[in-house]
């Protein structure tokens, strides 16, 4: 197959086969709601984790036996969560490798960066009014497996995620969102207009959640929140940044989770992820 990419240098698919991510089940015996704060001046944050006990012990997880992931990111726009996810890559504190970045903007600040950074960049989807080299849903699926890839990671796109890409990649697709799901989410609420409806709605805490991504937006299984105290007079801009400073550090939170195969599925069909420092404890 001749795919036909946008990219900052030779694409070439390596011959190594795709690896399936283990996700092991688990049997809670409670599930509980905790909450800790930090506070500043004229803020703080609050950090919502699911604590759970379970009825076996896991033994801790031993990160010289994992194998370092591979790791597609999706942006549209500057792709500052891209950047910190890259940051952490190279930094240690993730156990994976960003091998593609994905996007409807070919010139966006994220695409930008992944070039400089001599991370090859695909076009999705095609754009409807004019020629070029973007991608099918088929086509950007076959890429994916081509390159190896264990996650996809959406950070700040803005096109639905099609059915093919779904199926194809189950239980492996995160998304980041601004504000705290099931409220405040769905198709046209992105951006500045989520921090606008917060504000608007009176809702006292806002703050960035992760899911795992189906078929439609913002709708799939939570996985990690943190929230962030809404301020008297805030303005839109105001909430925007402390939000987005919470998503950096969540998603490379949950990111380095994932590559150290640390997401675990309550029977219910709940991912909790399972404490670093101490196995039995999840959240």
């Amino acid at each position: 197959m001749v795919s036909r990419v946008l990219f900052s240098g030779q694409l070439t698919f390596p011959a190594k086969p795709p690896r399936e991510a283990p996700i092991a089940p688990l049997t809670p015996s409670r599930n509980v709601l905790s909450f800790s704060l930090r506070s500043s001046v004229d803020r703080f944050a609050m950090r919502i984790v699911k604590a759970a006990s379970f009825t076996r012990t896991v033994a801790k997880v031993d990160e010289e036996a994992i194998s370092r992931k591979k790791l597609a990111v999706f942006v549209s726009g500057g792709g500052s969560n891209f950047k910190k996810i890259h940051e952490g890559c190279l930094g240690g504190s993730v156990q994976g490798d960003l091998v593609l970045l994905v996007t409807n903007k070919k010139d966006c600040g994220g695409a930008d960066y992944a070039r400089s950074n001599g991370i090859p960049v695909l076009l999705f989807p095609k754009p409807k009014r004019e020629s070029s080299d973007g991608l099918s849903p088929t086509e950007l699926v076959d890429v994916l497996r081509e390159y190896g890839v264990d996650f996809v990671l959406l950070a700040g796109y803005l096109k639905l995620i099609p059915a093919e890409l779904v199926k194809a990649f189950p239980k492996r697709i995160l998304n980041i969102h601004p504000a705290l799901l099931p409220a405040f989410g769905g198709k046209g609420l992105y951006g500045m207009r989520v921090h606008k409806a917060v504000l608007a709605s009176g809702a006292r805490y806002s703050g960035p959640t992760i899911h795992f991504v189906d078929e439609e937006y913002d709708t799939g299984r939570i996985l990690a929140q943190s929230a962030v105290r809404v301020v008297a007079n805030d303005t839109p801009e105001e909430l925007a940044k402390r939000v987005l400073d919470e998503e950096h550090k969540l998603y490379v939170e949950v990111v380095a989770a994932i590559c150290e195969e640390r997401i675990k599925w309550r029977e219910d069909g709940v991912p909790l992820i399972q404490s670093k420092d101490n196995p039995d404890d999840y959240y």
